[in-house]
């Protein structure tokens, strides 16, 4: 049986005869996969494919049009893609200024012990281009205003606008990644989202797999 991984900073999806999400850092150390992307691919499996090719292959996999923008937020980056009439047209990493933007969120919400599906969006946003740099404005709002879910509201509109802008001010847009669960994000992204869900990736390995194995 074939064993697919993504293997994120945080997170790692693993499907062979099941679908298990596990935090990165429970991973069994026995685990290697028959063919995987993500950060640690390369020691964890026998093949290793880059994380924007496996994005573009799910992208085609999963969406049934043409044209179409797919972005993916992940605890450290975002990268997107681009198609139109079928035909790939460009692609995005941002690895620096969307410095831990996913982990951040995913921190404030265990911290604060708050639900993002029960927060309301906020209109302003703080500016957000490093999710760990963007915490210390947090903080300090918090400490001025003493209202904890404003001031996270105001941090995840930030970095939804982050992304809008990076991504070329869409308006519509293919999600992927942890995020698809987050209502707050998905309601402060001022366009039209298209949630897939966590295992794009995955499915663009199944993809290559199939096609490469014949």
């Amino acid at each position: 049986m074939t064993v697919f991984a993504d293997f994120g900073s945080t997170w790692t999806k693993i499907v062979d005869s099941s679908v298990r999400i596990l935090r990165t850092k429970d991973v069994p150390r026995d685990i290697i996969a028959d063919i995987a992307c993500g950060h640690n691919a390369k020691i964890r499996s026998k093949r290793c494919i880059n994380e924007l090719i496996a994005l573009c292959e799910g992208g085609l996999r999963l969406i049934d049009e043409k044209d179409f923008l797919l972005v993916d937020v992940g605890s450290r980056d975002i990268k997107y893609v681009i198609y139109k009439d079928s035909r790939f047209v460009e692609t995005g990493w941002n690895q620096e200024c969307g410095a831990s933007q996913g982990f951040a969120v995913e921190l404030l919400e265990m911290y604060y012990g708050l639900d993002y599906n029960e927060l309301e969006p906020i209109e302003n946003g703080h500016p957000v281009t490093c999710g760990l740099i963007g915490i210390s404005r947090i903080f300090d709002e918090i400490i001025k205003t003493g209202n904890e879910r404003k001031a996270i509201a105001r941090f995840v509109k930030g970095i939804a606008t982050n992304v809008y802008h990076f991504t070329g001010k869409p308006k519509r847009m293919y999600l992927s990644g942890g995020l698809c669960d987050n209502r707050l994000f998905i309601d402060s992204l001022p366009c039209d989202v298209l949630p897939l869900g966590r295992l794009v990736l995955i499915e663009g390995l199944k993809e290559i797999h199939k096609r490469t194995s014949l």
